[in-house]
């Protein structure tokens, strides 16, 4: 079958965030803030979620089970889902776990606010690499622990780890968890397995914890290959791997997530203290995603390939100082404009006032971002195209009047 990501799809009246929530999300205003744009004009290249139509299996089996007509509590009891999703994680990764290892969390996020608290004691510090996907340093804060940052070194838009201040950071004995995101988030990349060895070897020298997110981990470049870091340390029962269909499949509204656990302690500590019921219409889809979801993902990648090879051309040929390299994973693109746009301080609202175009700003990722925006090329092309032309226009005006 081939699937038509060209198809524009309209989101309003269903409460997506992606349409009816930027006003919250991006600016922290209500809902009366007004813009020169009315909100149909504004081409949305923000909230990680697509702007593609759901694998048609998912949907078939949701019906099949809305035809049983009952949705009283629900838990994963029946082994399906698991030979699912670890058949998923075989043909993909060559790498699978223990059936009781795996619990489900109605979100990654969710999962790491408690994961914090599990683990860490009251006055102990948890390490991240930076820039960082912001609810890694909510999750720490919310939890009142202190943040340690490790600035990733930048060059020329590729990014590698600073081993040597990593393993400084590491030996404070304070630090008793690093959460880590692989692929990474901003930035794109696939961690070698080489990278994630000399990551892990730091971490588990030093005694630390890892959560190790890997959401993105499904959604590669063609040429790419991702390494769970738990196959490097089959072993250790340190690393805690969180891994979703919500990303892959477009289905973040369903709210269900994979944690894998070895650590029978704190699996223990996560029974008695999660509140451990599930939709039962999540698990019936998600099952879907990874039983039937293998050639859409690859039609999916194909797609997403040519939308970021479409965007460096556009890029290279209408704004050649933007520092931009196609991501290695992920549909999102990180572009550094700080030639274009030195001082501006919102760039979230500086596009969004002047060229009707919703984005992330550098500042949403902790650290070690200025300057930088990033976009959401999950969309059909005509949007890309659209969104790229109102955002060079406008940079290209600003570097005139400079």
């Amino acid at each position: 079958m081939n699937y038509n990501f060209d198809e524009i799809i309209d989101r309003k009246g269903t409460n997506a965030m992606n349409t009816d929530g930027f006003r919250d999300y991006i600016f922290h205003a209500p809902q009366t803030m007004k813009f020169p744009f009315a909100d149909d004009e504004f081409i949305r290249m923000w909230v990680a979620d697509m702007e593609f139509a759901a694998l048609p299996e998912i949907v078939q089996s949701i019906k099949e089970r809305l035809d049983r007509r009952i949705f009283g509590y629900t838990k994963v009891f029946d082994p399906t889902y698991y030979e699912a999703f670890s058949g998923w994680t075989k043909r993909n990764y060559n790498w699978d776990f223990k059936k009781e290892h795996l619990v489900t969390s109605p979100g990654i996020i969710p999962a790491l606010y408690e994961l914090v608290e599990y683990i860490c004691k009251l006055d102990e510090k948890v390490l991240i690499v930076t820039p960082s996907y912001a609810f890694f340093k909510h999750a720490v804060e919310y939890n009142n622990m202190e943040l340690v940052t490790s600035d990733l070194i930048e060059n020329d838009g590729y990014y590698t780890i600073d081993f040597d201040d990593l393993e400084k950071k590491a030996k404070d004995e304070k630090v008793s968890l690093c959460i880590f995101c692989n692929p990474h988030n901003p930035t794109g990349r696939v961690w070698t397995p080489k990278e994630l060895k000399k990551f892990g070897d730091i971490c588990l020298a030093n005694n630390l914890w890892i959560i190790s997110d890997e959401i993105h981990c499904d959604l590669l470049r063609n040429n790419q290959t991702h390494t769970p870091l738990a196959k490097l340390y089959p072993e250790s029962d340190r690393i805690i791997t969180c891994m979703a269909p919500s990303k892959t499949f477009n289905m973040a509204g369903f709210m269900f997530s994979n944690v894998i656990i070895p650590n029978e302690g704190l699996r223990n500590v996560w029974s008695t203290r999660h509140y451990s019921f599930e939709n039962p219409l999540s698990i019936v889809a998600s099952q879907a995603a990874y039983t039937y979801g293998d050639e859409w993902l690859r039609q999916l990648k194909n797609y997403l390939d040519d939308n970021f090879m479409f965007m460096k051309n556009y890029l290279e040929k209408y704004l050649p100082k933007a520092v931009f390299r196609i991501s290695e994973s992920t549909y999102l693109a990180w572009v550094n404009i700080n030639s274009y746009l030195p001082n501006q301080e919102n760039l979230p609202l500086f596009f969004a006032n002047k060229t009707g175009v919703l984005l992330e700003g550098g500042n949403m990722f902790v650290t070690n971002s200025d300057g930088y925006i990033r976009l959401n090329l999950a969309c059909p092309r005509s949007i890309l195209e659209e969104g790229l032309k109102r955002i060079c226009e406008v940079l290209i005006k600003q570097r005139d009047h400079h």
